[in-house]
């Protein structure tokens, strides 16, 4: 009888261990978000499967979220609490994107977090958003969160590529140093030869000392304002939480 029960306990256990990947994904917060109908369910159903399958890929978390009203908070402030609260975000850093669309306030917003804050410049995120005004202005909903998501597997893409290069860069520029160096010192080596006078190492009157003093007149000491509101090009803030996010938004 205590065997049985020891082996329906372990049996027990192994199924739950293998049980929480399963668990876990399904109480990932949803990539899309449509709080104000704005697409249909075909539409919704395929930006998910695209934003899941690119967020897993890109390991940073791509998402939309439409809402109806902002609760008197701004455009940024909303979107920031609304990625902190729902947990979203990938590893360690939190990396993810978001857009934000206010139907109420005609507002659109992307707010980037982690390693996303690189991936998307200020200029790129109003690119983005100029991309996509006129398509939700009209109310082609989908074709703008469309480009939301092309344009931000681009840019996640391409942070890649840059870390990716400028490993290899430092890398060519670290062994090219280190090449001159070492050509450098063989060139000045001489080898030290013994001599057995120590006068041989003394030119005649070639040692003359005379008296001498530095005067320390004055310094100038240059101060520069050191600023950490942008990072390569993407100017930061923190949200309520205390957390780093970069993005911006405008009106449609």
């Amino acid at each position: 009888m205590k065997k049985r029960i020891i082996s329906f306990s372990i049996a027990f256990i192994l199924v739950f261990i293998y049980a929480l990947p399963v668990f876990a994904a399904d109480s990932h917060a949803p990539r899309v978000v449509d709080n104000s109908d704005l697409l249909t369910a075909e539409e919704e159903q395929s930006l998910s499967a695209r934003l899941d399958e690119m967020s897993e890929r890109l390991k940073a978390d791509v998402a939309v979220i439409t809402v109806v009203s902002l609760d008197g908070k701004s455009a940024q402030d909303y979107t920031d609490d609304y990625f902190i609260d729902n947990k979203y975000g990938i590893g360690k850093n939190e990396d993810g994107v978001m857009l934000m669309i206010c139907l109420e306030s005609r507002d659109w917003h992307i707010a980037t977090h982690g390693k996303c804050i690189r991936a998307f410049t200020d200029e790129e995120i109003q690119n983005i958003g100029n991309e996509m005004s006129s398509y939700l202005a009209n109310g082609s909903y989908a074709t703008a969160f469309d480009i939301f998501a092309k344009r931000s597997e681009e840019n996640i893409k391409g942070l890649k590529t840059q870390i990716i290069k400028a490993f290899f860069i430092s890398l060519a520029i670290g062994l090219i140093a280190a090449f001159l160096i070492i050509t450098k010192i063989k060139a000045d080596y001489k080898p030290v030869r013994f001599k057995s006078n120590a006068s041989d190492y003394l030119v005649q009157d070639s040692l003359q000392l005379t008296g001498a003093f530095d005067t320390f007149l004055y310094s100038n000491v240059s101060k520069t304002a050191r600023s950490d509101s942008s990072s390569g090009g993407s100017s930061t803030h923190r949200s309520s939480s205390g957390s780093t996010f970069g993005g911006g938004g405008g009106k449609f």
